[in-house]
């Protein structure tokens, strides 16, 4: 399999097939999931802080498109009943909430939706509070302030495209306009050298790759897999900057295999201390968690 994989790379290489540059290996990337989904309301400008507090060097997060193309920080394209209200405090259920698309709403309605007050089970710590969706460059805004106010180190922003080929045009736009929405505002903000666009769909990857390509991309994957570690590679088309499978999925060869093509292992989502250390001693470069309040417990 390496072998394979050395001679598919080799090739590419002689037809202008630019390899991005991994992290560096002496770098152990603390990525707060959704912010701090564990212990606030996930996506929001809190949970972004929160974060930051915990010590984490990258914030990972979602994004989508609004009717009016703003880009929207929330991990669903639609309004989840499992943790937001309607505008007048009542329950979202279920079966409505797809309706509430938010490729189908401007951004000032997406505001009416309160995101951090319903309990949710799932994460019983979450601080409840009042508050909404918030756009990616307020994000930025309030993040890049927050960390010179306090003197802190500047955090990267690890940037989800929410898109499938199925739902082009339902719940977001091509891929191409999806990434130039989200670079517009990188570039504009000045933090392009420490972004990262990662994406289950390799075809916002692909276009990022070509029209950005020093933008650091990570190719998230998640069981079950139809493809192993090279065909997934083959079907990008190019290195990643970070493979980011499910935390389930990385074992001794895959840290080998990453290892030997300089790219960085970042699994997700790694919610207890045990196997955060596991995967930590295995060499893995990162990880990705709901509770990055765990990390200073890492060794």
């Amino acid at each position: 399999m390496k072998k394979y994989i050395i001679l598919f790379f080799l090739m590419m290489s002689c037809t202008n097939f630019k390899i991005q540059q991994a992290v560096s290996p002496a770098f152990f990337d603390k990525e707060g999931h959704r912010g701090c989904r564990g212990l606030m309301p996930e996506n929001t400008i809190p949970a972004f802080i929160k974060a930051i507090d915990f010590g984490v060097t990258t914030l990972e997060m979602d994004a989508v498109i609004t009717k009016d193309s703003k880009v929207l920080i929330s991990h669903d394209p639609y309004i989840n009943h499992k943790f937001s209200l309607h505008p007048d405090g009542t329950p979202i259920i279920a079966a409505e909430e797809r309706i509430l698309n938010i490729f189908k709403m401007t951004y000032a309605e997406t505001q009416q939706y309160d995101v951090g007050t319903k309990y949710y089970p799932h994460f019983p710590q979450q601080q409840k509070m009042k508050v909404q969706k918030p756009l990616l460059s307020v994000v930025i805004d309030t993040v890049e302030a927050y960390t010179r106010l306090h003197h802190l180190p500047q955090v990267q922003y690890n940037i989800e495209t929410k898109s499938t080929d199925s739902t082009d045009g339902i719940f977001h736009p091509d891929p191409a306009t999806f990434v130039r929405l989200i670079m517009q505002i990188v570039e504009t903000k000045g933090i392009a050298s420490r972004v990262i666009i990662q994406s289950f769909d390799i075809r916002t990857l692909q276009y990022l790759h070509q029209h950005y390509p020093n933008i650091k991309t990570a190719l998230l994957v998640e069981p079950p897999v139809t493809l192993n570690f090279a065909a997934q590679l083959k079907q990008l088309g190019f290195i990643p900057t970070i493979y980011s499978p499910d935390y389930s999925m990385v074992a001794p060869l895959l840290v080998k295999q990453c290892r030997d093509l300089g790219i960085a292992l970042i699994p997700w989502t790694v919610d207890d201390l045990p196997t955060m250390q596991r995967l930590k001693d295995m060499g893995v470069n990162g990880l990705i968690s709901d509770y990055p309040n765990l990390y200073t417990q890492l060794k």
